[in-house]
Protein backbone atom coordinates (compact mmCIF):
# COMPACT_ATOMS: atom_id res chain seq x y z
CA UNK A 1 0.00 0.00 0.00
CA UNK A 2 2.62 2.32 0.65
CA UNK A 3 4.24 1.82 -2.39
CA UNK A 4 0.95 2.73 -4.27
CA UNK A 5 0.59 5.90 -2.09
CA UNK A 6 4.25 6.92 -3.57
CA UNK A 7 3.54 6.05 -7.15
CA UNK A 8 0.08 8.35 -7.10
CA UNK A 9 2.30 10.78 -5.20
CA UNK A 10 4.94 10.74 -7.68
CA UNK A 11 2.93 11.20 -10.84
CA UNK A 12 0.79 13.56 -9.04
CA UNK A 13 3.94 15.39 -8.46
CA UNK A 14 4.95 14.96 -12.81
CA UNK A 15 1.61 15.99 -13.47
CA UNK A 16 1.91 19.17 -11.34
CA UNK A 17 5.36 19.94 -12.86
CA UNK A 18 4.04 18.64 -16.75
CA UNK A 19 1.08 21.26 -15.83
CA UNK A 20 3.40 24.41 -15.27
CA UNK A 21 5.87 23.74 -18.25
CA UNK A 22 2.67 23.07 -20.65
CA UNK A 23 1.07 26.27 -19.22
CA UNK A 24 4.09 28.81 -19.77
CA UNK A 25 6.07 27.27 -22.28
CA UNK A 26 4.68 28.64 -25.72
CA UNK A 27 5.19 25.58 -28.32
CA UNK A 28 1.84 24.74 -28.84
CA UNK A 29 1.92 25.02 -32.44
CA UNK A 30 5.48 24.58 -33.96
CA UNK A 31 5.29 25.80 -37.91
CA UNK A 32 7.60 22.81 -39.89
CA UNK A 33 10.48 24.48 -40.20
CA UNK A 34 11.00 24.86 -36.61
CA UNK A 35 12.12 28.35 -36.27
CA UNK A 36 8.46 29.47 -35.39
CA UNK A 37 6.05 28.85 -32.57
CA UNK A 38 3.11 29.90 -31.13
CA UNK A 39 1.89 29.24 -27.17
CA UNK A 40 -0.71 30.72 -25.12
CA UNK A 41 1.37 33.82 -24.51
CA UNK A 42 3.37 34.97 -26.73
CA UNK A 43 5.09 34.19 -30.74
CA UNK A 44 8.74 32.84 -30.74
CA UNK A 45 10.66 33.33 -33.94
CA UNK A 46 14.21 32.25 -34.07
CA UNK A 47 14.36 32.42 -30.47
CA UNK A 48 13.22 35.56 -29.84
CA UNK A 49 9.96 36.15 -28.25
CA UNK A 50 7.29 38.55 -28.35
CA UNK A 51 4.24 39.44 -26.46
CA UNK A 52 2.32 39.67 -29.69
CA UNK A 53 -0.37 36.87 -30.58
CA UNK A 54 -1.04 35.11 -33.58
CA UNK A 55 -4.80 34.80 -31.74
CA UNK A 56 -5.99 38.87 -32.12
CA UNK A 57 -7.98 39.52 -28.74
CA UNK A 58 -9.63 36.22 -29.15
CA UNK A 59 -11.95 35.25 -26.15
CA UNK A 60 -11.17 31.35 -27.01
CA UNK A 61 -7.26 31.99 -26.18
CA UNK A 62 -8.29 33.61 -22.65
CA UNK A 63 -10.92 30.77 -22.21
CA UNK A 64 -7.36 28.70 -22.47
CA UNK A 65 -5.75 30.52 -20.28
CA UNK A 66 -7.70 30.79 -17.71
CA UNK A 67 -8.68 27.46 -17.90
CA UNK A 68 -4.78 26.06 -17.79
CA UNK A 69 -4.25 28.19 -14.80
CA UNK A 70 -7.17 26.76 -13.10
CA UNK A 71 -6.27 23.51 -13.63
CA UNK A 72 -2.84 24.23 -11.87
CA UNK A 73 -4.27 25.68 -8.73
CA UNK A 74 -6.62 22.87 -8.94
CA UNK A 75 -3.79 20.09 -9.29
CA UNK A 76 -2.10 21.58 -6.77
CA UNK A 77 -4.90 22.18 -4.47
CA UNK A 78 -5.23 18.43 -4.83
CA UNK A 79 -1.66 18.02 -3.79
CA UNK A 80 -1.93 19.61 -0.48
CA UNK A 81 -5.83 18.17 0.34
CA UNK A 82 -3.67 14.66 -0.26
CA UNK A 83 -0.74 15.25 2.06
CA UNK A 84 -3.18 17.31 4.64
CA UNK A 85 -5.49 13.77 4.62
CA UNK A 86 -3.02 11.03 4.34
CA UNK A 87 -1.78 12.13 7.79
CA UNK A 88 -5.33 13.21 9.53
CA UNK A 89 -7.51 10.88 8.35
CA UNK A 90 -8.47 7.92 10.16
CA UNK A 91 -7.97 4.82 8.81
CA UNK A 92 -10.20 3.16 6.34
CA UNK A 93 -11.72 6.19 4.76
CA UNK A 94 -11.29 7.24 1.54
CA UNK A 95 -9.78 10.22 -0.46
CA UNK A 96 -12.63 11.81 -1.93
CA UNK A 97 -11.76 15.42 -1.43
CA UNK A 98 -8.65 15.42 -3.10
CA UNK A 99 -10.17 12.99 -5.91
CA UNK A 100 -12.62 15.33 -6.29
CA UNK A 101 -10.38 18.03 -6.36
CA UNK A 102 -8.04 16.44 -9.03
CA UNK A 103 -11.15 15.13 -11.37
CA UNK A 104 -12.05 19.21 -11.11
CA UNK A 105 -8.61 19.65 -12.26
CA UNK A 106 -9.34 17.02 -15.04
CA UNK A 107 -12.01 18.66 -16.22
CA UNK A 108 -10.29 22.12 -16.60
CA UNK A 109 -7.65 20.56 -18.59
CA UNK A 110 -10.34 19.13 -20.29
CA UNK A 111 -12.14 22.62 -21.59
CA UNK A 112 -8.60 24.24 -22.00
CA UNK A 113 -7.06 21.94 -24.87
CA UNK A 114 -10.39 21.36 -26.22
CA UNK A 115 -10.90 24.69 -26.87
CA UNK A 116 -7.48 25.49 -28.27
CA UNK A 117 -7.71 21.63 -30.32
CA UNK A 118 -10.78 23.40 -31.58
CA UNK A 119 -9.86 26.56 -32.33
CA UNK A 120 -6.46 26.61 -33.25
CA UNK A 121 -4.92 22.93 -33.75
CA UNK A 122 -7.71 21.23 -36.03
CA UNK A 123 -5.49 21.14 -39.18
CA UNK A 124 -8.54 23.48 -40.45
CA UNK A 125 -8.01 27.64 -41.97
CA UNK A 126 -7.60 28.68 -38.62
CA UNK A 127 -4.08 26.95 -38.50
CA UNK A 128 -1.59 30.05 -37.99
CA UNK A 129 1.26 28.22 -40.98
CA UNK A 130 -0.19 26.36 -43.87
CA UNK A 131 2.25 23.21 -42.80
CA UNK A 132 2.58 23.32 -39.33
CA UNK A 133 2.25 20.75 -36.03
CA UNK A 134 1.79 20.09 -32.54
CA UNK A 135 4.23 21.21 -30.33
CA UNK A 136 5.44 19.82 -27.28
CA UNK A 137 3.41 22.05 -24.60
CA UNK A 138 0.16 20.76 -26.90
CA UNK A 139 0.95 17.27 -26.19
CA UNK A 140 1.61 17.79 -22.68
CA UNK A 141 -1.44 18.79 -22.17
CA UNK A 142 -3.40 16.01 -22.76
CA UNK A 143 -0.50 13.80 -21.39
CA UNK A 144 -1.73 15.87 -17.87
CA UNK A 145 -5.40 15.08 -18.91
CA UNK A 146 -5.03 11.72 -18.65
CA UNK A 147 -2.70 11.22 -15.49
CA UNK A 148 -4.98 13.84 -13.52
CA UNK A 149 -7.96 11.10 -14.82
CA UNK A 150 -5.97 8.40 -13.48
CA UNK A 151 -5.05 10.01 -10.63
CA UNK A 152 -8.77 11.66 -9.83
CA UNK A 153 -10.27 8.29 -9.88
CA UNK A 154 -7.33 6.53 -8.29
CA UNK A 155 -7.51 8.65 -5.07
CA UNK A 156 -11.51 8.00 -5.39
CA UNK A 157 -11.40 4.15 -5.17
CA UNK A 158 -8.25 4.28 -2.41
CA UNK A 159 -8.39 3.36 0.87
CA UNK A 160 -5.90 4.53 3.61
CA UNK A 161 -4.92 1.41 5.12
Amino acid sequence: MLVLLAGIFVVHIATVIMLFVCTIANVWMVNSYGNASVGLWANCTNGNCNGSLLYVNDDALKTVQAFMILSIIFSVVSLVVFMFQLFTMEKGNRFFLSGATMLVCWLCILVGASIYTNRYANGSSTSFWPESHHGYSFILAWICFCFSFIIGILYLVLRKK
